[in-house]
């Protein structure tokens, strides 16, 4: 790319749910998202009025394309799945993901997690750390998992996850707030920088009050794998309607916008609960694009599971294990059903996912302002991604994808 900054024109682009209708420049250099006035030459990128997002945040995948990341054999080639895997993300928008381990046994936890540890990927999405799903949930909420797995919250975190691992790769974890001793190993967690979701659980609302104040600021697949939204007893997912002004406060929740864990009306009144807490996640696995039928299960699921358009099941069970769209597939689902702007869909994967896992700061990611990570999706006016860039690179564009495959059919005749 010739010049030290490349100045966006032509467009319009996400901040704070809204769409700027002004350029954006970033720098060759640093990666960073420059100040919008005072530069002369460098490239000018014209986008056809087209939208800027900030580069998508997938907070919570299993897995895709036939590799979930409990498929563990040895350090080399799982570091080859990763990077295949975070190759295909960016196709999809995404820049940066944190990978699932759902419930395994801790000698598994342990043997994979310091292969997820945080790194950049040429020319993919950032693997930016794990989300530990368990074994601290309710054996009654299991959905997918092996409740045979589960742990007391008395066990140690470090005896499960491993110490170095706690510092170094797990960066989110899930935990039922109304286990006996929650409190104590929320407060622990967050006390190490790790974010606490709350979720697989038979949680009131007084329980998640309590999470809250442990230190707990998120809910996991608000209304999957726990109490339904009463008229008497909200359950956790009345913690998403508190007030802005409520200490401690309000959770952040995420959505599984596939049409097979929520339905579209539940999802949009969900989402419009709260916009500015809103994640939308796909909590995708590796079932998702493979073709329909059964497929063998793996360390978290030792049964043959069943695939059929968007669900994924337990063979011979209604259980769901999974979601089967891409991220952007779910932003677009949002958007229809609810009703809101692209830029408030794009933000449920970019600036509030950022806003959670506190990395928007100078530097960081999910938010275009200046000093920044120049990590950005183009879309059409449809929400569909036209190009991916990663610290102020180009390394996916759909037209230049289509003519690829294009010209390796002519070869093939």
């Amino acid at each position: 790319m010739s010049g030290w900054f490349t100045l966006f024109t032509n467009c319009r682009y996400v901040l704070d749910g809204q769409l700027v209708d002004d350029h954006l420049v970033i720098s060759d250099e640093t990666g960073l998202i420059l100040k919008r006035e005072g530069y002369i030459g460098g490239e000018a990128v014209d986008l056809d009025d087209n939208i800027i997002a900030p580069g998508f945040l997938e907070l919570h995948t299993n897995g895709a394309n036939g590799f979930h990341f409990t498929h563990f054999e040895d350090e080399k080639s799982y570091g080859r799945k990763v990077d295949s895997i975070a190759r295909y993300y960016a196709t999809q928008g995404v820049t940066g993901f944190w990978a699932t381990i759902p419930t395994v046994k801790s000698e598994e936890f342990q043997k994979i997690l310091p292969s997820l540890a945080p790194r950049d990927i040429p020319k993919s999405a950032s693997l930016l750390g794990a989300h530990v799903e368990g074994p601290y949930l309710h054996p009654t909420k299991k959905g997918a998992h092996n409740s045979s797995l589960f742990q007391a919250c008395s066990t140690p975190a470090p005896s499960i996850y491993g110490s170095s691992n706690l510092s170094s790769t797990v960066k989110l974890a899930t935990i039922a707030p109304e286990l006996p001793g929650s409190a104590a190993l929320i407060s622990s967690l967050a006390g190490q920088g790790i974010r606490v979701s709350m979720g697989h659980s038979t949680g009131t609302l007084d329980d998640g009050l309590s999470g809250l104040r442990a230190g707990a600021t998120c809910l996991t697949h608000v209304l999957n794998a726990m109490p339904p939204f009463g008229s008497r007893d909200p359950g956790l997912a009345g913690l998403i309607t508190l007030p802005s002004t409520h200490a401690p406060a309000p959770p952040y929740y995420t959505i599984i916008a596939d049409g097979e864990h929520l339905h579209p009306n539940t999802a949009a009144l969900l989402h419009r609960a709260n916009p500015k807490r809103s994640i939308v996640i796909t909590d995708s696995i590796e079932l998702a694009s493979l073709p329909d039928g059964n497929h063998p299960g793996h360390a978290q699921i030792p049964f043959e599971q069943t695939k059929k358009d968007t669900r994924a099941t337990i063979a011979g069970t209604d259980t769901l294990i999974g979601g089967c769209i891409p991220l952007q597939e779910s932003v677009r689902n949002l958007r229809a059903w609810s009703g809101c702007g692209i830029a408030e869909a794009a933000a449920t994967v970019t600036e509030n996912v950022a806003g959670l896992m506190g990395i928007d700061g100078q530097g960081g990611r999910g938010v275009l302002r200046e000093g920044r990570r120049a990590d950005m999706t183009i879309l059409n006016e449809s929400g569909e991604v036209l190009q991916t860039w990663i610290a102020g690179h180009k390394v996916w564009d759909r037209e230049e994808d289509v003519s690829l495959a294009e010209e390796d059919k002519e070869r093939r005749g």
